[in-house]
């Protein structure tokens, strides 16, 4: 398992002669590895206010309980339900981006990117398993992270300056660079079970919770230890994403969909 985690570096750090982005390496590498259950691409996340998230670069999501994505013009539009994961893909972690005139660093970008999609609205509605009807569940947290194939930052110290610079909804949890090493970030916080509006509920966890420890893992092993530390989020602490309520989506078009059968 090992051996067929750690992707040629070379690979990885250099895409294809054919033209393949690195953000396709990512994507492709993750496919492979990860349960079929869950899919990967590139996308536009959307939510049944008509409310939109940034581009991301690469999205891990669900089509059991969030049924439809809409693609157009190669675009893929995700509805806010169904994901699991968000990272910002880029070949370096160190480095800016010109936003609308201010210059921000890589990894307050990809806080921001990921804060786009944690602040759409999601749905949750009940569903039929093995003939009882299951209550609608909480909201699962959204993963957020960034992906490079490199660190050019010099002092760690720097590194976790910007790590922990992002609160609320922009807070990164996990990252890889591939030669110099895979990092979790950890949080202090629970969610509080007394809020009963479960949009609410998961926005103020996100809110009020804080950076407690990063840990970093040595460079020969950053693929196998982002894998395996994903692996863990998506399994034990996410399980499955709640499921759409499609009539929510259904109002923005002025249909009204029959739930008695």
């Amino acid at each position: 398992m090992s051996a067929q985690l750690s992707t040629n570096r070379e690979f990885v750090l250099h895409p294809g002669s054919k033209g393949d982005s690195l953000e396709d390496t990512w994507i492709e590498w993750l496919r492979k590895y990860l349960p079929n259950r869950y899919c990967v691409d590139k996308a536009i996340v959307i939510d049944s206010t008509g409310q939109l998230s940034d581009q991301i670069d690469l999205v891990i999501y669900d089509q059991q309980y969030t049924p439809f994505v809409l693609t157009q013009n190669g675009v893929h539009y995700i509805p806010a339900e169904g994901v699991y994961a968000v990272f910002e893909v880029k070949p370096d972690l160190n480095g800016s981006v010109n936003v609308q005139g201010d210059n921000i660093n890589y990894i307050e970008y990809a806080g921001r990117k990921i804060a786009s999609v944690r602040k759409l609205k999601r749905t949750s509605t009940y569903i039929i398993d093995r003939g009882e009807k299951k209550f609608p569940r909480p909201l699962t947290k959204i993963v957020g992270g960034i992906l490079a194939s490199t660190n050019s930052i010099k002092k760690m110290e720097t590194l976790e300056n910007h790590l922990k610079s992002l609160s609320g909804l922009k807070g990164i949890d996990m990252g890889c660079a591939v030669d110099f090493g895979a990092f979790t970030i950890e949080h202090n916080g629970e969610e509080d079970l007394k809020i009963t509006d479960f949009q609410n509920r998961i926005k103020e966890y996100y809110e009020q919770r804080n950076i407690s420890e990063i840990e970093f893992s040595k460079a020969d092993v950053s693929l196998v230890s982002f894998f395996f530390q994903l692996t863990r989020y998506l399994q034990q602490s996410i399980g499955s994403v709640a499921a759409i309520d499609l009539s929510e989506y259904a109002k923005a078009i002025k249909l009204e969909i029959d739930e008695d059968l």
